[in-house]
């Protein structure tokens, strides 16, 4: 039976704030010369379709990092990921896998956390920074116990997060520099 009201022969509009269990299918972004890690939450569900960290068109983390690197804004994904690793920066997600509504961090549950441990012996990374106050919890809780490594909270640069205007977030970054590139 169709919903009431809906139109005869159109696809229905899945609820794109139903509970999902989701698994992080982005590899992570490092290479010999890291000294940063930069962590979020989980992938968007934008950003698991443009397969990259970030993907989100209005999320302004590659706009932060142009600025602060005084590069021309990256469009693609390698443009995306050359920018990072010229920097010292890696990239990656707090969890593997979890429930979520959309890409409302608010509502993640049943977590599962990536072994962030593993990609700390394998780089020289320095300092840890977290994207968001959820990232900076989950990451304190699911993953610091094991690397021992405590890290910063960064606001996020998502476009939920309207309290900061572009030039506050690259004041904020500034942070990173001291240990990239």
């Amino acid at each position: 039976m169709k919903p009431e009201g809906a139109a005869v022969g159109l696809p229905q509009k899945s609820d794109s704030r139903k509970p999902t269990h989701v698994r992080h299918t982005i590899s992570p972004v490092f290479d010999e010369r890291s000294r940063v890690l930069v962590l979020g939450t989980m992938p968007s569900p934008k950003s698991r379709e443009t397969g990259f960290y970030y993907g989100h068109p209005q999320n302004r983390f590659w706009k932060v990092m142009a600025a602060l690197f005084d590069e021309p804004l990256p469009a693609t994904n390698d443009e995306k990921r050359n920018l990072a690793l010229r920097h010292g920066i890696a990239l990656w997600d707090v969890l593997a896998e979890c429930t979520i509504e959309g890409a409302s961090d608010g509502t993640i549950a049943d977590c599962v956390p990536n072994d962030i441990g593993s990609l700390l012996t394998r780089t020289p990374i320095e300092a840890v920074f977290c994207t968001g106050a959820k990232a900076a919890e989950l990451y304190a809780r699911h993953c610091e116990p094991q690397t021992n490594m405590a890290a910063a909270r960064l606001p996020s640069t998502s476009p939920a997060n309207a309290s900061k205007s572009l030039e506050q977030l690259i004041k904020e970054y500034r942070v990173i520099l001291p240990y990239c590139s």
